[in-house]
């Protein structure tokens, strides 16, 4: 076990990055580079620093070659309520953070994960690999990884939040672990990187990933209400961050961004929840997909919750909703028309047809501000529609980054690919992204 020296040391050097900014003394102190992680040392978290303070680096581990990391967690929100004859608390989100001893980044990342899962996604991977936050923690960032309000580690609590849905092990084959057995999207046919094959019951990493699973609030609305607020509490908390978000949790992502651009740092939006305005469902065939139902699923576009428009939106009637046109190429300038119902549903190269904004076009001016990139995988469904959140980001003047992973020499990956075989090197995508773009 690491001496009081270096637990000391780590956590002060904790303490310094989450402070409002570096100081040119401890930023050269910090140069030698990143320390590669072995297992955590249990420990509370450390409270926020009152000011930005130099401190030296870690010593050096007690141990003949690696140094310890520091992990810790707590909650942040909450609220205690009174239901019948008890008071509980309601509205926590669980925190868990893993720092190296020796901090080299000048921000932390926050992951958020996604629907029906919870932050155990980026810990570890299915077959028993290290996962995001070690790959993370190892180039030197601190890490916090969330469950979202409501969920997991947080507390379920159907009393509070009212009724709980849960998925079933077909759903999660179709799209996320075994999306060539079902071919219900053109780029399905693609993945070949679930660990041990296609992910069904039987495969080992598949019984593990599907024992993680969750049960999660039925009302979409009131889980970006829930866990808005807490992941602002928490960037509040510990101060400017990267984002790292996949699939659902992008909502929380844009909503941050949106409210405090000054404290979201960047935002990696690992397959967002899209695409804008509508959901959609795959059937297969030449027509592979179709809208489910008419009502807007995210009246604002990105999220259910209001964002910060210019000019401004009253209400979300306020946005008109324009569907490409058939061949259109999702570059975000193209819209036509209105809520189109029948046509030709298909897009060019298995993608959809996007809705975007109709005039009046309004700008996301605070989403500007935040570098951002999506995200995504070669043989996901999110490959059908992830350019239809590009061009409402670019649309409406956001200007995101895109990462293809094919174009990266990554092919083969669905949209678990934190869990996937090829994880890390899909991790280092990332983290070279964040290093061309956080400054």
């Amino acid at each position: 076990m690491a001496g009081n020296g270096i637990a000391n040391g780590a956590r002060a050097a904790l303490l310094a990055v989450q402070g409002l900014s570096l100081s040119a003394g401890l930023a050269a102190g910090l140069a030698a580079g990143p320390a590669r992680a072995q297992g955590p040392v249990p420990a509370q978290p450390p409270a926020q620093a009152a000011a930005p303070q130099s401190v030296a680096p870690a010593s050096a581990p007690a141990g003949p070659s690696e140094p310890v990391t520091r992990a810790g967690y707590f909650y942040i929100g909450g609220r205690y309520q009174k239901l019948g004859d008890k008071t509980v608390m309601v509205g926590q989100m669980f925190v868990q953070s893993r720092s190296p001893a020796r901090i080299t980044q000048a921000y932390p990342v926050v992951m958020v994960h996604g629907l029906a899962q919870t932050g155990v996604n980026y810990l570890a991977t299915a077959d028993g690999r290290p996962g995001w936050v070690q790959r993370f923690v190892e180039k030197g960032y601190p890490v916090y990884v969330v469950d979202q309000v409501g969920r997991g580690r947080s507390g379920t609590n159907p009393e509070v939040y009212g009724p709980y849905d849960r998925l079933g092990t077909r759903s999660l084959e179709r799209t996320h672990t075994a999306p060539e057995v079902y071919d219900l999207y053109p780029q399905a046919k693609l993945h070949t990187r679930w660990p041990g094959g296609a992910g069904v019951p039987g495969n080992a990493a598949f019984d593990q990933f599907f024992a993680s699973q969750v049960p999660f609030l039925a009302n979409s609305q009131q889980t970006e209400e829930l866990v808005d607020p807490a992941l602002l509490a928490l960037l509040e908390k510990i101060g400017p961050a990267i984002l790292i978000t996949h699939g659902q949790a992008a909502l929380f992502g844009w909503a941050a961004s949106d409210a405090r651009p000054d404290l979201v740092k960047a935002h990696v939006a690992v397959e967002p929840n899209g695409p804008p305005f509508f959901d959609v469902q795959f059937r297969g065939g030449k027509e592979f997909w179709e809208k489910t139902g008419d009502g807007r699923a995210r009246a604002y576009g990105l999220t259910r919750m209001p964002l910060t428009f210019d000019p401004p939106v009253k209400a979300p009637e306020d946005l008109i909703v324009a569907q490409q046109a058939k061949g259109s190429d999702a570059k975000g300038s193209d819209a036509k028309g209105s809520e189109a119902k029948g046509g030709d549903p298909k897009g060019g190269d298995g993608r959809i047809r996007c809705w975007l904004q109709g005039e009046p076009v309004r700008a996301l001016p605070n989403l500007a501000k935040v570098p951002t990139v999506v995200v995504t995988a070669e043989a996901s469904f999110h490959a059908t529609y992830d350019e239809c959140t590009i061009a409402f980001l670019t649309q409406a003047g956001a200007k995101p980054d895109v990462v293809r992973l094919a174009d990266q020499g990554l092919h083969g990956n669905g949209h678990m690919m934190m869990l996937e075989t090829n994880s890390d090197a899909v991790a280092d995508v990332l983290a070279g992204w964040i290093a061309g773009r956080v400054k």
